[in-house]
């Protein structure tokens, strides 16, 4: 499998703070990571330079092939689907759900002067149904809820048909019920052969959809551990990344972690 995601010792830093520290990670085709860590562990700085919205300080940043710092960032960005809470105020509270989610084929957030053919809102439509909005189209996206948001967020990211999706923290804020719907459609998404390589960032094992393959474990903005989540994810390394002791159970396809 070909890399879609290539850090070699990449390090960001800001304002005299080390935000990254010397990250090495591959992301190859048809994985699908989760990237776990505590508040200020790096996770959005990392979604930032996998997204082409931000260059490394030191070391090299591969994206789909391209080099961050030696190719158009503009042409880049339309092949990675993103979903995080900074786009989503960027999205204008007035636009039509349908137009939210085809607007992302010329990587813009809102509508202007551009044209869509039917195919395109064809595709929008079916997106919007397989995340369960479709009865949304035609609201103004600031009139939804958290929950409505999240899916027509990850629609959005889907839009392109990208070749790397990146969701940032996508169950954020929902209630059990939002989280545990979103955690399913994420997993069917996961399973599906056809998807794009997926990267998940979160804060909490329970939102590990079902599917996912690898894990990335952050901690000041350095990896703890990272590779196949079977052998990643365990107590010891979990308790390391959040500095405390940890118990980590299992049920199925599902994980749960408290304070041991």
């Amino acid at each position: 499998m070909s890399d879609v995601l290539h850090l070699a010792q990449v390090s960001v830093l800001r304002d005299g703070a080390t935000l990254l520290d010397r990250i090495d990670w591959d992301v190859s085709e048809g994985e699908r990571w989760v990237v776990l860590g505590a508040n200020g562990a790096g996770k959005t700085t990392l979604l930032q330079l996998a997204s082409a919205n931000l260059h490394p300080s030191r070391g090299t940043a591969t994206i789909l092939g391209e080099t961050l710092g030696a190719v158009d960032v503009f042409e880049l960005r339309p092949r990675i689907g993103l979903s995080s809470a900074a786009l989503a105020e960027r999205l204008p509270p007035s636009e039509r759900v349908r137009d939210v989610v085809l607007t992302a084929s010329y990587a813009m957030v809102g509508r202007w002067r551009e044209v869509y053919e039917d195919v395109d809102s064809g595709r929008a439509d079916e997106l919007l149904g397989a995340l369960g909005v479709a009865h949304l189209a035609t609201r103004r996206f600031g009139t939804l809820s958290e929950g409505e948001r999240k899916r027509v967020q990850i629609a959005r990211a889907l839009m392109t048909d990208p070749e790397l999706m990146l969701l940032d923290e996508p169950a954020a804020g929902l209630d059990l019920g939002g989280r545990e719907d979103l955690v399913r459609r994420l997993g069917l998404i996961a399973l599906d052969e056809d998807a794009p390589a997926l990267v998940l960032v979160t804060h909490h094992v329970e939102e590990i959809p079902p599917g996912f393959t690898h894990l990335l474990l952050l901690r000041g903005g350095r990896v703890v551990a990272g590779g196949p989540l079977e052998d990643t994810l365990t107590a010891a390394a979990l308790g390391e990344t959040f500095g405390i002791s940890l118990q980590l159970s299992r049920s199925g396809q599902r994980w749960a972690a408290r304070a041991d």
